[in-house]
């Protein structure tokens, strides 16, 4: 198979699947989708050359995160220089789950991206913990406090009188 097949071969099996967990992540369709296309086409010229990365999914979603990363820390600034709030983005969320995923965009960055990472993204603790470059046990602390808030965010509430 030629490096272009095998290149596309990779991107047909893999591109939903970040695009997913980074649309979730950044809670922004466009931003999700943007960050995933960069990410591959950094892949993409690395494809056939020395600097091809040894597992190049685990490597893609390294760089996503990465480029998330610095947009969220570029529109903190942005919104610190401008002291404007931006309205919640718009995201078809997946079934059954749309309020868990509402939930879920409501939480601090890196808990959400910790939960996105592994549970839409299906990546171990481990390997989330490589992605977001923190240890294991960080990775677990993060996901047990970010299920906590969920339990609570959607815990069903009394009907007031």
């Amino acid at each position: 198979m030629s490096d272009e097949a095998e290149f596309e071969a990779w991107y047909r099996q893999e591109h939903r699947r970040l695009v997913n967990v980074l649309v979730v992540a950044a809670g922004d369709l466009d931003l999700g989708r943007e960050v995933a296309d960069e990410a591959f086409a950094r892949c993409l010229e690395r494809w056939d050359g020395p600097r091809r990365p040894a597992d190049p999914s685990a490597w893609t979603y390294q760089v996503a995160v990465n480029l998330l990363r610095r947009r969220w820390r570029r529109r903190r600034r942005e919104h610190e220089l401008l002291r404007t709030v931006d309205a919640p983005a718009s995201v078809d969320l997946p079934e059954p789950a749309v309020d868990l995923w509402r939930a879920v965009a409501t939480l601090p960055d890196r808990m959400r991206l910790a939960v996105v990472l592994r549970y839409l993204g299906g990546l171990s603790e481990r390997e989330v913990g490589e992605v977001m470059r923190i240890a294991p046990g960080t990775v677990a602390a993060t996901l047990s406090k970010a299920r906590r808030h969920l339990a609570s965010a959607l815990e069903p509430k009394e009907p007031s009188d």
